[in-house]
């Protein structure tokens, strides 16, 4: 009915309807980049207007779950301390997700594992995650995985290096594909998984989760994705600020490359 009210007003037919769906018209494909503009625009007016008395800036980020514990809540730290008047708003979104708010500037920077290419967004490099493997138990043993493992899907490229260098826990029977919140399940459930070393080293220290010795490390790869439209001053603290939450988490990485 909104898609019908919309082609009354603009005077041209938007979508060709069937039993299997709609599609656009040549008009509608033309007007989707003014509708993405018009939902760009009211967003910014939105948190503009939004902003909290005793702020004068505001910046919306983003990003996957895994990608938050030390390093993105690091990052909003650093924020606020260079920039005290800058109103932040963090959101959590799958990549899909977190694309379609940058693409849409409901979000300015997003953390990814999986970034998109898309015209006015930037995409950087952020850390390389290492991952690691980990059990819940003193002086863990490759022999004594299987049965005692969890397959954490940490994508495709991740499960070809699995595959090729654990073969024998290809088929665990058990795969969470929850990133680095599958560490609240082994650690209650007496099972081993890869997690990101930045991400397990609090465990490590605290003595809860222990290296399996002479495993082989993942490096997975966590990008950044820029707003082209971002003003250049604040784009310049959050690129800073992000440069030294991400030496912080290579340094926990570090630190736990040493002890394997």
């Amino acid at each position: 009915l909104r898609g019908q009210r919309l082609e009354d007003q603009i005077g041209r037919p938007l979508f060709v309807r069937s039993k299997a769906g709609a599609e656009l018209t040549p008009a509608g494909m033309e007007f989707e980049q003014y509708a993405r503009a018009l939902v760009r625009n009211w967003e910014q007016a939105r948190q503009q207007v939004a902003i909290p008395e005793g702020f004068t800036r505001s910046l919306t980020i983003g990003a996957q779950v895994s990608l938050w514990p030390r390093l993105g809540f690091r990052w909003i730290d650093a924020l606020k301390l260079a920039m005290p008047n800058l109103g932040v708003r963090a959101q959590l979104a799958l990549p899909d997700g977190l694309t379609r708010a940058m693409t849409e500037g409901v979000m300015q920077i997003s953390l990814t594992y999986a970034p998109t290419l898309r015209p006015g967004l930037s995409v950087e490099k952020v850390i390389d995650d290492e991952l690691v493997l980990v059990a819940p138990w003193r002086n863990p043993q490759l022999d004594e995985l299987p049965g005692r493992y969890v397959f954490i899907d940490w994508g495709p490229d991740f499960l070809h290096f699995h595959d090729a260098h654990l073969p024998k826990l290809s088929n665990p029977g058990l795969t969470l594909a929850m990133g680095s919140l599958a560490a609240k399940f082994i650690l209650t459930r007496d099972y081993a998984a890869y997690l990101p070393a930045r991400y397990a080293k609090r465990y490590i220290d605290a003595g809860t989760l222990s290296l399996v010795p002479d495993m082989p490390v993942y490096a997975y790869p966590a990008w950044s994705v820029w707003r082209d439209d971002l003003e250049d001053d604040l784009a310049d603290v959050a690129r800073k600020t992000l440069l030294a939450a991400a030496e912080q988490a290579e340094d926990d990485t570090q630190e736990v490359l040493e002890q394997i």
